[in-house]
């Protein structure tokens, strides 16, 4: 390794989807990068940023098909960042939220490259493009984030926890697990609870859907919903929502 060559990784959120919707520091770290290793979530605008000789690896995961596995994610940083210095790695949201950003900075300090962490807009903030607010005063005072499958392929157990509240419930990762979310909810009596699905969000193909929580099965199928999606779960979500 030549002296010269400081090994970095910065890991930075794209956001939810808009390219617009990075930070200033992770727009201008990636005109700083000389490899970007990005996602399948973050939006492939935000690669024209980068110099041109900058060497850009699609590292993405599509959910339930293709994949790279973590081994060969993590394999990439050490060797590109011992070979060529500050590396970008480009996830969609926040990395930091069910995005395993933390086990890759982790991985780079035990191989003696120095880490930093730049921050995004995760997913469930792009609600407000729905007039949904994730809290409300009188309506809402905080909010669960939950993610719709652990590693085992169980639900969370924490979405019946998180029902028992008058808490906004987001739900990531959970569309395949709809029909259980759904009844569960109904089983616990709460099937009437409003809710939303947004897929695409801040996008210009952005699609959603909002009705009571029992029949957001029925109306993500009519409308063609699918992953990536989040699942939102409240009375914020309610299209009456005015106080």
């Amino acid at each position: 390794m030549s002296d010269a060559i400081i090994p970095e990784l910065y890991v930075i959120g794209a956001g939810p989807g808009d390219p617009e919707l990075i930070t200033v520091k992770g727009y201008k770290t990636l005109q700083r990068a000389n490899v970007v290793l990005y996602d399948n979530l973050a939006n492939k605008e935000l690669l024209d940023i980068t110099r041109y000789d900058c060497e850009k690896i699609y590292v993405g995961k599509q959910p339930y098909g293709e994949y790279t596995p973590q081994e060969e994610i993590l394999e990439l940083i050490r060797e590109k960042a011992l070979t060529k210095g500050l590396v970008v790695r480009l996830k969609g949201g926040d990395p930091f939220i069910f995005g395993r950003g933390y086990e890759e900075i982790l991985f780079a300090r035990d191989h003696g490259i120095r880490t930093y962490f730049v921050p995004g807009i995760t997913s469930m903030q792009a609600s407000g493009f729905l007039d949904i607010p994730l809290t409300h005063r009188a309506v809402s005072e905080s909010v669960w984030m939950v993610t719709g499958t652990k590693k085992d392929g169980r639900l969370s157990a924490d979405i019946n926890l998180a029902m028992q509240s008058n808490a906004t419930v987001v739900i990531y990762m959970g569309m395949k697990k709809l029909d259980e979310i759904a009844q569960t909810y109904v089983d616990a009596g709460n099937g009437h609870m409003p809710a939303a699905i947004i897929q695409h969000a801040s996008l210009p193909h952005q699609k959603s859907v909002r009705g009571a929580i029992r029949d957001l099965p029925k109306l993500a199928t009519e409308a063609h919903l699918t992953h990536p999606s989040i699942i939102i779960i409240g009375w914020v979500a309610d299209e009456t929502l005015s106080y």
